[in-house]
């Protein structure tokens, strides 16, 4: 087989190992490496029937025509769609349901232009979802109990929500209404509509939530409580989010409109509603998204201190690098004598596949193997064969100097016969003595057997510088074909070398581009 051969079967196999990697092994490393259910990591072993297991999923995003500012059909949307689509369906799959939860909860912004979207795109929009997370017409993850929250992506912050009626009533026709408290395990779950509670409290949205707030803290509080927010409870400019948070920390940002006094944007609840909230509700864990990064802050309240976990996307195209869920152990019973209800509460945090760095690597390996197809020696390269060589090398001149050595001893000395007493003969070896050259042993160059003599030495030499001159003209004269010839030898070899290197890409392509269809189209058409 020619080295290039085997270049190129090596290639294939690289090639095949990446794209099964990068396509279906990577989504298997959360469930079977990096992450497991908190309860399992608690002081003693604790057994899946004492807890609810609970995945946590947010910010999908789905992109749409308003994400790129691109007409709804257009090919670069199609394909920014379909690639953001299958990573995320994969990561759901192959990543967050090995996992095998009890419940599945959904922190807001399902779409990215959800309250600009047409009732057709919406629809669109909601069998793209379906579709990427498994969800059945009852909105449940296959027969998994599935919860849902409302972002500032699906129904707008409150001015938007205010003027556009119909986006919340298509939102609560297909994900329940959005303020809501349910039970998992033996916690009491409070969701509400973060982006009305800062809204002008005379309007409908506004008072709605706070009516619903007021409503629970009179309650009688027999369970603990987590509450669920999509929009993050207050915390000052650049406060520390913890050793999971990817990049820089975003400041407060809060805008009304002149007129009506509802909210345009927001990136945390006001300070005054974040206290009130903590204070009505008195949970013992908050869970939020829309910062599309990962964050863990204590807040302090007067029923004492609150841990905030901000989920970080589950998207690549949200800005984050390293997207991510989040697993919650909720225990079925609590301790009667229990001072901290809290740390019964487990969260882990799973990371998954970076989608960027795989593609960063496919381009790194395409650009590798093309330098290698191009400059791969016809020889090939071993440097097994090169040290052999290079030690018989060594050993060979070793050899014949010795050899050589030995040789040129003999051939100056020789060798006499001497007889002892005895009469036993003996070889001892003598140096030659070779006669002393004059000066005047000089005057005849001798060629053979001929002698020349001075005289005829002179014509020889000038004969010699004849054909000397007369060589150098012709070289000077044939320089330059010869030049010529050597430029289209190079040309030559560069066209070879591209030729070759296009036929072996056909080749690797040949096998690999099937590998990667398959796995692609796989994950995008099995139903689960």
């Amino acid at each position: 087989m020619k080295h290039h051969h085997k270049l190129t079967v090596a290639l294939c196999l690289i090639w095949a190992a990446t794209i099964l990697y990068g396509e279906m092994f990577a989504f298997w490393v959360p469930s079977l490496f990096t992450c497991s259910w908190p309860h399992h990591k608690s002081d003693g072993v604790e057994s899946d029937g004492n807890f609810t297991k609970v995945a946590i999923v947010t910010d999908p995003q789905l992109m749409d025509k308003t994400s790129f500012r691109l007409s709804s059909k257009t090919l670069a949307l199609e394909l920014a769609q379909f690639y953001t689509d299958i990573n995320m369906r994969r990561s759901f799959f192959r990543s967050v349901l090995p996992f095998k939860p009890d419940v599945v909860l959904f922190l807001g912004d399902y779409f990215d232009g959800g309250p600009f979207l047409s009732e057709e795109e919406w629809q669109e929009s909601l069998s793209r979802l379906k579709h990427v997370f498994g969800l059945n017409s009852e909105g449940r993850v296959g027969d998994i109990p599935t919860f849902y929250i409302p972002g500032n992506h699906d129904i707008g912050y409150s001015r938007v929500a205010s003027h556009k009626q119909g986006v919340i009533d298509r939102y609560e026709k297909v994900f329940g209404v959005r303020n809501r408290r349910f039970m998992i395990g033996n916690v009491e779950f409070i969701s509400i509509d973060a982006q009305a509670i800062d809204g002008n409290s005379k309007k409908d949205l506004a008072s709605e939530v706070w009516k619903f707030v007021q409503n629970v803290s009179t309650d009688a509080q027999s369970h603990p409580r987590v509450l669920l927010t999509h929009i993050p409870l207050y915390r000052p400019d650049q406060t520390p989010c913890g050793p999971h948070r990817g990049s820089s920390v975003i400041d407060q940002r809060f805008w009304r409109h002149s007129q009506d006094q509802e909210v345009i944007y927001q990136n945390y609840i006001t300070p005054e509603s974040s206290t009130k909230l903590l204070e009505l509700i008195k949970p013992i864990l908050v869970l939020s998204g829309h910062d599309h990064d990962q964050c863990t802050v204590i807040h302090k309240s007067k029923a004492g201190s609150v841990t905030e976990h901000t989920l970080g996307t589950v998207s690549w195209q949200q800005g984050n690098i390293h997207p991510s869920f989040m697993l919650l152990s909720v225990p079925k019973a609590f301790h009667r004598n229990s001072s901290d209800p809290d740390k019964m509460l487990h969260t882990q945090l799973c990371f998954l596949p970076s989608q960027l760095f795989i593609y960063m690597w496919y381009l790194s390996l395409f650009v590798m193997s093309l330098l290698a197809l191009l400059l791969w020696p016809n020889h090939g390269i071993s440097f097994l064969n090169n040290a052999a060589d290079c030690i018989s090398n060594v050993v060979k001149s070793s050899f014949l100097s010795s050899v050589t050595k030995e040789k040129n001893e003999d051939e100056n000395c020789e060798y006499e016969m001497v007889w002892d007493a005895e009469g036993s003969m003996h070889l001892v070896k003598k140096a030659l003595q070779t006669p002393v050259k004059r000066q005047s042993d000089k005057p005849l160059v001798e060629k053979g057997n001929a002698v020349m003599r001075s005289a005829a030495r002179k014509n020889a030499s000038e004969q010699i510088e004849l054909v000397m001159d007369s060589d150098v003209n012709a070289s000077a004269g044939g320089s330059d074909p010869l030049m010529r010839s050597a430029s289209k030898s190079r040309t030559k070899l560069v066209i070879q070398r591209v030729i070759r290197t296009i036929m072996m890409v056909i080749v690797i392509a040949a096998l690999n581009v099937p590998i990667y269809m398959m796995l692609l189209f796989k994950d995008w058409i099995e139903q689960e």
